[in-house]
């Protein structure tokens, strides 16, 4: 008889919700530390959202702790969630890091690599279109309501052309000078100079 295969759905838990990322070991969450000098600050209603889309998904990604230093490097907002979760348990992992400066530029790389990426605001309102014609609950996207309302609403912005036309220098163009009112054409100026400079 063969063995079952395993169905990829019937994944490990924590503290009931599913983990899908591979990750070191369960932790109890309250023996995390979370870096007392992380700058990425997450208010309320993102951790609100986060939680909400583990809830749902169960965890993606795992909380990484420092192996040198003990403090949480990436994964603040995901030991944030899981708190007003209240649950037990979280998948870590663990990584080393040869110095302290290592461990910073990553905690602040971890956040400002992804805030570069370019969002086409397009595609995401059609996949948000198709999303919510299916019936998915829009907040597991990361978008409540407000921001929702916000994308669908925002103007396209133009597309710059990638040309200007040319434009000829000697095109006629009347001018009058404000103060004496002495007129001239900036064209026939042209021409005149390059008249004179014949003779």
């Amino acid at each position: 008889m063969k063995p079952k295969k395993p169905n990829p759905i019937d994944a490990p838990t924590a503290s009931t919700i599913p983990v899908h990322c591979s990750h070191l070991r369960l932790a109890d969450v309250v023996t995390l530390i979370a870096n007392p000098r992380n700058p990425n600050k997450h208010s309320d209603k993102q951790v609100a959202l986060l939680a909400k889309v583990i809830q749902h998904q169960g965890w993606r990604s795992p909380i990484t702790i420092s192996k040198r230093s003990g403090f949480v490097v990436t994964g603040h907002g995901r030991l944030a969630a899981a708190l007003l979760l209240q649950v037990e348990f979280v998948p870590i992992d663990e990584q080393d890091f040869a110095t302290e400066a290592d461990e910073w530029a990553h905690l602040v790389a971890d956040n400002r690599i992804a805030e570069l990426a370019d969002a086409d605001r397009g595609m995401i309102a059609d996949l948000l279109g198709e999303l919510d014609a299916g019936g998915l609950d829009m907040d597991l996207t990361g978008f409540d309501m407000e921001a929702l309302k916000e994308l669908m609403e925002a103007p396209e912005q133009p597309d710059a052309p990638e040309d200007f036309p040319a434009v000829d220098e000697n095109i006629e163009t009347e001018h009058q000078c404000p103060k004496c009112g002495y007129q001239w054409s900036g064209g026939k100026m042209v021409e005149a100079e390059e008249e004179g400079a014949s003779e």
